[in-house]
Parts: structure tokens; sequence; C-alpha cells
């Protein structure tokens, strides 16, 4: 399994008790959608690993209480603290068609209201405020920031992305 045909489910936070057990805070939309999982996959020097789950226990606000099999105690589980939780593309609940994960947008055609089509989306980017789309506008890479006042309309059918950039956007990136 490698990281290009899964998402980032979440991440260990902290050690709770001294029992091996940890506190997940899952990055999803719907994270009860996630109780009943049998194994996630975290990385470990570059290459993700399974690990099998004893209990996934839903908290308040996205976190769960989780215990791993072969972590018995406070240390073992200390080892955790800090990584990212992955699971399969595939395992990814099905959306609406109005609804789209933001990996289904590479390769998607960008097109602004005001100056057309633009090009097409390369990369998503993941920042820890927001959400950013990459794309090759003339030969220069332009983010377009992943925002409902800026990102009008996703057509999955005809891969398309509608926007309506914020003036100067393009300008900034083109300056020499």
């Amino acid at each position: 399994m490698n990281k290009d045909n899964c998402f980032q489910l979440g991440y260990i936070a902290k050690v709770h008790g001294l029992q091996g057990e940890v506190v997940a805070i899952l990055d999803v939309d719907y994270p009860e959608y996630y109780e009943d999982i049998a194994h996630v996959f975290v990385e470990k020097d570059n290459r993700l690993v399974p690990y099998f789950i004893e209990h996934f226990v839903a908290q308040p606000n996205g976190r769960f209480l989780a215990k791993f099999e072969g972590f018995e105690d406070k240390n073992a589980a200390d080892t955790l603290v800090g990584t990212a939780l992955y699971l399969p593309l595939k395992d990814l609940p099905a959306l609406d068609d109005d609804q789209y994960y933001y990996h289904e947008l590479v390769g998607f055609e960008v097109e602004d209201a005001s100056k057309g089509v633009l090009g097409s989306v390369k990369v998503i980017y993941d920042l820890q405020t927001q959400y950013l789309i990459g794309m090759d506008y003339q030969g220069k890479e332009i983010l377009v920031p992943i925002q409902d006042d800026i990102i009008l309309k996703v057509d999955k059918a005809a891969k398309k992305v509608f926007c309506q950039l914020p003036d100067g956007l393009l300008e900034i990136y083109l300056e020499d």
C-alpha cells in the first residue's frame, strides 16, 4: 500500500491511560462512518504498515479512543503519538453527485468565469489552514484556494472546476 492509493483519515494525538490506548483525531466530515474499521495504515520509515484495531470507540468532536494489537502499555503507545492514519481510497464513503473529494479534482479543467479556461488541476495541496489547487498557467504554477466564494461549481461528469478568481490572483504569479 502506498500513499497515492490512500487518504489521511486522521492522526494519533496522545496516549490515554496506561493500557496502550491512544486518542485518534479523525479529519473527515463523517467520523461515525469509520466506527467499525478493523485496521488502518500507519506511516513507518516512508512505508504504510497495517495496524489492526482491538477497539475504536467514538468520543465527542471526531475523536476516537483506539487500542491497537500489540500495544499493551503506555510506553508502546507513546511511539504512535503524532503518526498519521491512512485508509485506501476505496474505503471513502460514496458521495452525492454534487459532492466531491479534493483528490478527485486532479486532472479536471479549471475554467474562470471571466477569463475562460485556464488549465488543469495538477495537484491538491493540503495546508493546515486550507486546501489549494495547484495548476499550470502560462508555464507557472498558480495556487487557487478551495473556498466556496472562489470555487463556484464542480462538474464531475465534464471533469471541470468552475471558479471566480479574485482580482489580481493570476497577475501575482505572472510578475517577474
